[in-house]
C-alpha cells in the first residue's frame, strides 16, 4: 500500500517505509536508570516556539516536518486542547530530548514523538530514556502501547524499540511532499 502526502506549495517529494509497532504489556524488569545528572521531566507545556524548537533539534536530520508545516495558529490550539503528554529529557538542566505521548485513545496509547539532540546520541541515554517514557505510557493499564518509525528516522530507532519490547505490525510505504520552505534536506536516498 502506498500513501502519497500532497502539498500545495513547492515541495520536494520523499519515499519511506514507516513501520507501526505495537507493545502488549509493560516494560518487566527494574527500571532503567539514566546517568548521574540526567533526568526526565514530565508534563511539560511549551510554548508554540519552544515547541517548533524541539522538534526542530530532534528531528531536522531526520525530516520530521509534518508538525513543522502546520501553521502557527492551529499548532498552538492543537497544544492547548489535544490529548497529548510532553516531556522534556535533560542533562544537568538542559534540555536534550522530548517525548509527546498522544492519548486520544486511552486504551492505546500512541508514543507520537521521541528523540534525543543529536549531542545527546552516543551518550548512552536512549534506553533508560525510553525505558522512562515506556512506563509512563503504561500508566492508566492500556491494553497495549504503540509507536512508530520511517526510514528517514535515526538508524538506531527501529532496533531500540524492538528491544524495548515492541513488535512490528506492518509496514508501509509512503510518498511525502516535504514543503520546502522548512529547510529540510532530504537525503538522496528517501527522494522519490
Amino acid at each position: 500500500m502506498i500513501t502519497e502526502l500532497h502539498s500545495p506549495e513547492p515541495t520536494t517529494r520523499m519515499k519511506v517505509i514507516v513501520t507501526f509497532m505495537q507493545m502488549v504489556s509493560p516494560p518487566a524488569g527494574p527500571r532503567l536508570l539514566l546517568p548521574a545528572g540526567w533526568s526526565v521531566e514530565h508534563g511539560v507545556q511549551p510554548s508554540l516556539a519552544a515547541y517548533r524548537v524541539l522538534h526542530d533539534r530532534v528531528g531536522r536530520s531526520c525530516c520530521w516536518w509534518m508538525r513543522q508545516a502546520v501553521p502557527d495558529e492551529p499548532l498552538e490550539h492543537f497544544l492547548a486542547v489535544a490529548p497529548i503528554e510532553i516531556g522534556l529529557l535533560r542533562d544537568n538542566g538542559n534540555v536534550r530530548g522530548f517525548y509527546e505521548i498522544n492519548r486520544a485513545d486511552p486504551s492505546s496509547p500512541n508514543i507520537a514523538y521521541f528523540g534525543l539532540f543529536p549531542e545527546a546520541i552516543g551518550q548512552g541515554v536512549g534506553r533508560a530514556f525510553l525505558d522512562t517514557v515506556l512506563r509512563r505510557a503504561w500508566r492508566g493499564n492500556p491494553l497495549r502501547v504503540r509507536v512508530n518509525t520511517c526510514t528517514a528516522d535515526h538508524p538506531r530507532a527501529l532496533p531500540l524499540y524492538r528491544d524495548a519490547g515492541f513488535d512490528v505490525l506492518r509496514q508501509v510505504e509512503e510518498v511525502w511532499d516535504v514543503p520546502d520552505r522548512l529547510g529540510l534536506t532530504i537525503p538522496p536516498h528517501l527522494r522519490a
